[in-house]
């Protein structure tokens, strides 16, 4: 009995014996801390409707539980007291380690996040055009996060590498900001969403035409002429957009303005309007056309008939035909349309 407890006390007193069983205990300490955690938060992640988390719990335990681990390693070899050369290469490997485990898994469940979000229908940040653009941006920033903190466990100054590489920033947004402008624009246009591809645009400069392609540095319209216009999207960002397409739906009203004598049968004017409107096949039936007396202008009364469309490509042909009609049939039914006259009255010499 006397010579178990003085091997014991010896054993005990043993580094190497130290270090093993820090790390059977570390070890243990990982496995029972990931049961607890997987079994603690499956309960509350199964309450939610939605399978996002259920995989983000199934991607978090193993970093967890590594890092435990790798945490009591770096005790054990602590403890062990090996040369300072030996110590320094095991603790900086189980750090790199640690830290590029935790890199991927941050990278799989950001991607996983994004990808959930842009399925949501009140989403409009994350949608088809910009996903792959927000994937590449958070690689390259969890990236060089991770390298960030690698430099750290070897103990390399990383303070001249940032120097150099803010330097080289400046330099480069001095360099591209026109391109750095449209890009940034881009992305916000993306994420705002003020129109999208196939909508039917008006431009500030009067263009009117379909969004044909949205890049990230310019966004292209297909105009009535078969003309195609790219734009850069800083010029896009900072004008005034009309969206025709916008809304419930691509119907569109359209407003036609004409002038008929003082004197004039109004209310038969307004029939023989809404029956020209009615006959053409591009206005819609329902709502229906009508006509509004709008003022009494300096030389004659001022109607105004409004009919909806079905697309707003037809706008510019329904409104010649409509025009047509109205000069013809005012002809056949005597309704004078009035223009400014000017009467010259020369004084009897």
């Amino acid at each position: 009995m006397i010579w178990l407890q003085k091997n014991y006390s010896l054993a005990l007193s043993s580094a190497i014996l130290q270090s093993v069983l820090v790390i059977l205990g570390a070890i243990i300490a990982a496995k029972a801390t990931d049961i607890v955690f997987t079994k603690i938060f499956k309960r509350v992640v199964d309450k939610t409707q939605n399978s996002l988390d259920d995989k983000i719990l199934q991607l978090l335990h193993k970093p967890v539980f590594y890092s435990i681990l790798f945490f009591g390693f770096n005790i054990g070899i602590k403890v062990a007291r090996l040369p300072i050369e030996i110590d320094f290469a095991l603790i900086g490997i189980f750090k790199t380690v640690t830290i590029l485990i935790w890199l991927f898994v941050s990278i799989k469940i950001l991607i996983m996040s994004m990808e959930w979000a842009s399925r949501q229908k009140e989403n409009n940040f994350f949608q088809k055009n910009t996903l792959p653009l927000f994937n590449n941006l958070a690689k390259i920033g969890i990236g060089l996060f991770g390298i960030y903190f690698i430099f750290l466990s070897w103990d390399i100054n990383i303070n001249g590498i940032l120097a150099s590489a803010g330097v080289l920033g400046v330099v480069l947004g001095l360099a591209a900001k026109d391109t750095v402008s449209n890009f940034f624009a881009g992305i916000f246009l993306m994420a705002d969403s003020p129109f999208k591809e196939g909508d039917y645009i008006l431009l500030d400069s009067g263009e009117r035409g379909y969004v044909k392609q949205m890049g990230l540095r310019s966004t292209r319209f297909m105009t009535r002429d078969d003309i195609e216009i790219t734009i850069p999207n800083s010029v896009i960002a900072s004008s005034k957009i009309v969206n025709e397409s916008g809304g419930p739906g691509e119907s569109e009203r359209v407003r036609i303005t004409i002038h008929i004598a003082y004197g004039s049968d109004i209310d038969h004017a307004k029939q023989v309007l809404v029956d020209l409107s009615l006959k053409n096949q591009d206005v819609l039936k329902n709502p229906d056309p009508r006509v509004r007396f709008r003022e009494f202008s300096e030389y004659g009364l001022k109607l105004q008939l409004l009919f909806w469309i079905q697309k707003p490509e037809k706008r510019g042909r329904t409104i010649d035909a409509i025009n047509t009609e109205i000069y013809k049939e005012f002809a056949k039914e005597k309704i004078s349309i009035p223009y400014p006259k000017m009467e010259i009255v020369m004084p009897d010499k």
